[in-house]
């Protein structure tokens, strides 16, 4: 869920990790729907989409006037640079509305792609209002707050003007603040900072 500083109602937000899912997102009345390609994303076990299948996506979405949120929202290695760029590249073509980014490198070729609105990701840990001034600063439109802040911290963090505010209302806190957890690369080998978390904090520890 989103707010912006004039906004007077909240944008709802939900996700879509396939196409039965993100209809039913649409149809359920969501202002937006994000999602994500096979790769790049931090939903990588849910069946996603190819990027051939943006055009469409972003049509059925507008349809039901609701925005299409495209998820860049990993680190990158300096080899898939350039397939990020593809994505925004074809996402521009299709009509994407917003693209969620977590890796600085992407700031880069924000100005070339002026039709997309750059938001940060949870993934980027923003939790303070110096974070949210530094986003400000890259002319990045909104900031996805991790889960584990409080109302406080939350609302200490919206005091920065001209950035919109966007804090989850549903889902399982991660074990560290998002976007800084190592646990699941640790303890298996799938990184969560790279769409492949195997949630370790959630099973029981002794």
């Amino acid at each position: 869920m989103s707010r912006g500083k004039n906004n007077a109602k909240p944008e709802l937000l939900a996700p879509g990790g396939d196409e039965a899912q993100l209809i039913a997102a649409a149809e359920a009345g969501a202002d937006a729907v994000y999602f994500g390609l096979q790769n790049l994303n931090a939903r990588r076990r849910a069946r996603n989409f190819h990027p051939d299948e943006l055009p469409k996506i972003v049509q059925r979405l507008h349809g039901f006037n609701a925005k299409a949120v495209l998820t860049l929202n990993t680190n990158l290695t300096h080899r898939e640079v350039g397939h990020a760029a593809r994505i925004l590249e074809a996402a521009r073509e299709a009509g994407v509305d917003c693209v969620l980014v977590t890796d600085p490198a992407l700031l880069l070729l924000r100005p070339s792609f002026p039709e997309i609105a750059f938001h940060w990701s949870t993934q980027t840990a923003v939790t303070t209002s110096v974070g949210m001034k530094t986003a400000l600063r890259f002319g990045i439109n909104r900031v996805v707050l991790p889960r584990e802040l409080n109302l406080d911290e939350i609302k200490s963090a919206t005091r920065v003007k001209n950035v919109e505010t966007e804090v989850f209302v549903q889902g399982a806190l991660c074990f560290c603040v998002s976007g800084r957890c190592l646990l699941s690369s640790w303890g298996g080998g799938r990184s969560g900072n790279r769409g492949l978390c195997t949630s370790p904090c959630r099973v029981p520890w002794s």
